[in-house]
């Protein structure tokens, strides 16, 4: 009896010691938790690279693989959402993109933006287009550990003269009027509600108040260059803001401190072809400041597919074309 309870004793003991620990290793197979780092420069550019390189194969699956599902583009043709855009690319031949210029301006840790020059040979529907250059911009966002596309626009480079300042009697204000507070702008969760308000001033030729809209470190992306803060401030003085509309915007939410706007700006002139903007809203210390301004001139659209139509938003006033190149860093 003896011995048969010290074998019993024994497998029990041998049980125990076989038996799992209570907190078995991690599975290194499992998912990964959502990245939250900041993208480094390298990485931001190669990311946009490999778009390029889809639409090279014309693997257009995974060029959509690669856009946030509220993805803007805008071009000189029409604005697209990921849908239509995708429509438009099967017409659209590229190939030997060519890159110089690269800019990448961190927005928060979960967005970015990239500003660059581009030539391009191609055809839409067996139509050639110009090679470029072509000053590009885009923004990527961080979703659920994935960075996306959002946004892209593209607008054909040229170099000419800028028009002087047009004569004008009127003395430009040097203060805020009653009609649009810079607090009252900057604090409104409205982009299209800020961006009317940036241009009303514009309008009343109030200089100051349309300088407190914008970030420092602001940028503006026209056909004829690239343009730091002080270099919008002056090419704002050169066209008359009240002979010009914006209608039809559209926005996309970056996250809750970055929200694009964009829209069609008309001159009263019919002989002045339309342009389309698009401006990127950054909340910094409470208030929400122009970071980004980009105006591509409209070309009459070749039977591509545009983003279904929004009831227009009458506005006023068109680029602010600058004078002063912005210094690359």
């Amino acid at each position: 009896m003896k011995k048969l309870l010290v074998t019993v004793f024994a497998l029990i003991v041998a049980a125990a010691c076989a038996a799992p620990p209570p907190n078995p290793p991690t599975n290194t197979n499992s998912a990964a938790p959502p990245s939250t780092a900041m993208l480094s420069e390298a990485d931001a550019i190669a990311k946009e690279k490999s778009v390029w390189a889809t639409l090279v194969k014309k693997d257009l699956d995974a060029f959509g693989s690669m856009l946030a599902s509220d993805y803007i583009e805008v071009g000189d043709e029409n604005t697209f959402d990921k849908a239509s855009v995708i429509v438009y690319l099967k017409d659209l031949e590229i190939s030997d993109p060519s890159f110089s210029d690269w800019k990448v301006m961190p927005i928060d840790k979960d967005a970015m933006l990239l500003t660059y020059n581009v030539t391009v040979k191609g055809n839409f529907k067996g139509k050639e287009f110009p090679p470029g250059p072509y000053r590009a911009s885009s923004a990527w966002v961080n979703r659920d550990g994935k960075w996306l596309a959002i946004y892209y626009q593209e607008t054909l480079a040229k170099s000419s003269p800028m028009p002087p300042p047009p004569a004008s009697t009127q003395t430009a204000k040097s203060g805020a009027s009653p009609a649009a507070k810079p607090a009252e702008a900057t604090t409104a969760d409205d982009p299209v509600a800020r961006e009317k308000m940036a241009w009303n001033a514009l309008k009343r030729k109030d200089y100051d108040t349309f300088a407190s809209f914008l970030d420092e470190a602001q940028i503006e992306v026209e056909a004829d260059g690239v343009y730091d803060k002080a270099g919008t401030l002056k090419g704002v003085r050169t066209f008359d803001a009240s002979k010009y509309e914006l209608s039809d915007f559209r926005t996309a939410s970056l996250d809750s401190d970055a929200a694009l706007v964009t829209y069609v700006v008309k001159s009263s002139d019919p002989k002045s072809p339309p342009e389309r903007h698009t401006t990127l809203w950054v909340k910094r210390n409470g208030k929400w400041l122009s970071l980004f301004h980009q105006g591509t001139p409209a070309m009459p659209a070749s039977g591509s597919p545009a983003m279904p139509k929004m009831s227009a938003s009458p506005g006023t006033s068109p680029s602010p074309v600058a004078k002063s190149p912005l210094k690359k860093p």
